[in-house]
């Protein structure tokens, strides 16, 4: 399953959670959390994330965040500096995750 880049919007409110580079990536992570979780699927089957930065020297408070998520087996990451993200987001994470099979095979 791919998740799109998700950003720090709290879906209660549709609005940008209060703080720092350190609350926003809290935030786009417990979204894809959501996102996968409504699929059946567990932040440990995901494979691969790309995390967006607006500035690279976010990455150690992101890194740190990211970390409390991703503390077993943490999947294979690529971290970029963009230009611009959605909204003026300082970070955006997309991922990839495996689904399990179905019992009869068939997924």
């Amino acid at each position: 399953m791919f998740a799109s880049g998700q950003i720090p919007i709290d879906p209660a409110t549709g609005e940008f959670v209060a703080g720092g580079i350190e609350e926003q990536t809290e935030q786009d992570l417990r979204n894809l959390t959501q996102v996968f979780g409504a699929a059946g699927i567990g932040l440990g089957q995901i494979i691969k994330t790309t995390v967006f930065l607006a500035d690279m020297d976010d990455f150690s408070a992101m890194n740190e965040v990211y970390g409390r998520f991703f503390n077993e087996n943490p999947p294979a990451r690529a971290t970029v500096q963009a230009a611009r993200l959605p909204r003026d987001a300082r970070v955006e994470i997309e991922a990839i995750a495996v689904m399990e099979s179905e019992p009869d095979g068939s997924g």
